[in-house]
C-alpha cells in the first residue's frame, strides 16, 4: 500500500468524519459487513474507510506488518505469504477484516497456542468519538483504550492502523482426522493436544475440530511441513469440485498449501454453501469458481434479510418462518462435553465446529494479570473451546428469539461467553456482568465523551 498511499486515505477518513452533523452518530460508510445482527440505516454520511483496505509495509526481518484498519485477511494473506510469513491467527473468511476481528473477536486453528488476533497486535492507532487518532500501545498514556478496544465493536472508535506480529509459516500443511464416537473422548484428546503441542509423538500446529452427531466427531490436526508427503500429486484443491468438511469424513490424512488451508472453509462458508445448493454436484459444476466464496454468500444473505426470501419458501411449502441461530461462544474444555451434549438434544443443527483457544502467555506489559481483556474476560491459564454453529430453527410462536435465549442461558450456566458479531438478548444487567460493563462505561466517558458512537448494549442487543 505504501506509507503515501495510507496517509491519503487517513486524510479522507478525518475529511468525512468532519462532514458528517455534529449531533449525528458516527458511523462506518460500509457497503458489506460479517456481522449477522441487524443494523439500523444511517440517515447520515458515514465514515470513509475506503483508502483504508490494504497492507501499509512488512517487516519480514522483525516479522512484523503495519496494516491499515479496513485490510482484509484475504489482502494481508496475499502481502506476508511471499516472505514465509501469516498472522499468527487468520479468521477463517477471507473478507473479515483485521479491524474487525480485533475489534470484534476473531479466532481459528492456531488459537490454541497463540490466543486471538487482538494478542498479537503491538499498537493500534484509533479514530475516537471526538475524532483524534490515538495511538494505544500496552505500556502507553492511552494503555487502558489498548487493552480494551477488543469487543468493543466500534463503540470506543475505529482502528485505522494497527501494528500486529507475525509468524513463519512453511508452505504445506499436512492434516490428520481423528474420529470419535463418544465426545468426553474427543474432549480428553483435545485436552491433551493444547496441553502438550502433540499428538502421538508429534508436532501440533493447527488444532479444531467438527461434530456431525454424538457418535461422529473429528478432530483436525494440522503440522507444518516443507513439502508434500506425496509429491505435488497429493495435494488437495477444495476451492472447486471437492468439498473440504466432507473430505474428514472420508480421509484420515490429507495435504494443503498454506494458502489454501487458511483459507479451507472459505469456499463453502464452512458448510452454509448447502443452504445455496452450490453443494449439489449438478449446481456446483454450473457456478462461477469466483462465486464459490463467503463474500457471494453474503450478498445472499443480504437478500434474504432483505426480501424474507427463505420464510417466503417456508411459506409455499406449509412451513414455519425460521429463526436464524447464527452464533459462536465458548465455553471452558472442560465442559465441552455438557455443552455439546446439551445441544445435540435440544437444537436441530449439524454440522457444529469446534476451535479451542487459550490466551497467550505471559500476559502483555501492563495488562491485568487475572483478567486482561476486560470487555471480552476469558482467564488466563483456562483453555476454551469455540463453538460454532449457523442455521436456523422453526420459530416459536409468540417467544421471538426463544432457541437463541436457550443458548445464551445454557452458555452462562456453563461458565461461558458468546460472541457478539450476531443477535443478542441479554438483559443490561447481565450483559454489563458479562462483558465489563463497569470497565467499558469509563472507557466510554473517556474516549467518547460526547457519545458520538453507538453505545455497545445498544450496538449488540438492541440493534441500533
Amino acid at each position: 500500500m505504501g506509507a503515501e498511499r495510507f496517509d491519503h486515505g487517513v486524510e479522507r477518513l478525518l475529511a468525512s468524519y468532519r462532514a458528517i452533523p455534529p449531533q449525528a452518530t458516527v458511523r462506518l460508510a460500509k457497503k458489506t459487513s460479517n456481522l449477522f445482527r441487524k443494523r439500523a440505516a444511517n440517515p447520515h454520511p458515514g465514515l470513509d474507510v475506503s483508502g483504508l483496505d490494504r497492507v501499509i509495509s512488512v517487516d519480514p526481518d522483525a516479522r512484523t506488518a503495519d496494516v491499515a484498519g479496513m485490510c482484509t485477511y484475504e489482502n494481508l494473506v496475499a502481502a506476508t505469504l511471499p516472505y514465509g510469513l501469516a498472522p499468527k491467527v487468520v479468521p477463517q473468511l477471507k473478507t473479515i477484516t483485521l479491524g474487525g476481528a480485533v475489534t470484534g473477536l476473531g479466532i481459528e486453528s492456531t488459537s490454541f497456542r497463540n490466543g486471538l488476533p487482538h494478542e498479537s497486535v503491538l499498537e493500534v492507532d484509533v479514530l475516537t468519538g471526538d475524532g483524534e487518532i490515538l495511538t494505544a500501545t500496552p505500556t502507553n498514556e492511552h494503555a487502558d483504550l489498548f487493552f480494551g478496544f477488543p469487543n468493543s465493536y466500534g463503540t470506543l472508535g475505529y482502528s485505522v492502523r494497527l501494528r500486529i506480529e507475525l509468524e513463519t509459516v512453511q508452505p504445506y500443511v499436512e492434516l490428520t482426522h481423528l474420529r470419535f464416537t463418544e465426545l468426553d473422548e474427543l474432549q480428553a484428546a483435545m485436552t491433551d493436544i493444547v496441553d502438550t503441542g502433540r499428538h502421538d509423538g508429534r508436532r501440533v500446529d493447527y488444532l479444531d475440530g467438527v461434530v456431525f452427531t454424538a457418535t461422529e466427531s473429528y478432530l483436525t490436526l494440522g503440522r507444518q511441513v516443507a513439502d508434500a508427503p506425496g509429491g505435488p500429486s497429493s495435494v488437495s484443491d477444495y476451492t472447486e469440485m471437492d468439498i473440504y468438511y466432507r473430505s474428514i469424513q472420508e480421509k484420515k490424512t490429507d495435504v494443503l498449501t498454506t494458502h489454501d488451508y487458511l483459507w479451507r472453509w472459505d469456499t463453502d462458508w464452512f458448510w452454509c454453501s448447502r443452504a445455496f445448493g452450490a453443494q449439489n454436484p449438478r449446481i456446483r459444476r454450473l457456478w462461477p469458481k469466483r462465486y464459490l466464496r463467503s463474500s457471494f454468500y453474503w450478498k445472499l444473505i443480504g437478500l434474504d434479510q432483505r426480501y424474507d426470501i427463505g420464510d417466503r419458501l417456508n411459506a409455499r411449502k406449509g412451513l414455519p418462518p425460521g429463526e436464524r441461530v447464527v452464533q459462536d461462544i465458548e465455553v471452558p474444555i472442560e465442559n465441552t462435553t455438557s455443552y455439546l451434549e446439551w445441544f445435540l438434544e435440544n437444537i436441530p443443527i449439524e454440522p457444529i465446529w469446534l476451535c479451542p483457544l487459550r490466551l497467550r502467555e505471559p500476559a502483555l506489559p501492563g495488562s491485568d494479570p487475572v483478567r486482561p481483556w476486560p470487555l471480552y474476560p476469558l482467564e488466563p491459564g483456562r483453555t476454551y473451546v469455540n463453538v460454532g454453529f449457523w442455521s436456523a430453527v422453526p420459530v416459536t410462536p409468540g417467544q421471538p428469539g426463544h432457541t437463541n435465549k436457550r443458548i445464551e442461558t445454557k452458555v452462562a450456566e456453563l461458565d461461558g461467553h458468546k460472541s457478539l458479531y450476531s443477535e443478542s438478548f441479554y438483559s443490561p444487567e447481565d450483559f454489563d456482568e458479562l462483558y465489563g460493563g463497569e470497565h467499558y462505561q469509563l472507557l466510554k466517558k473517556q474516549y467518547d465523551p460526547k457519545g458520538r458512537l453507538l453505545d455497545l448494549y445498544a450496538k449488540a442487543v438492541k440493534q441500533q
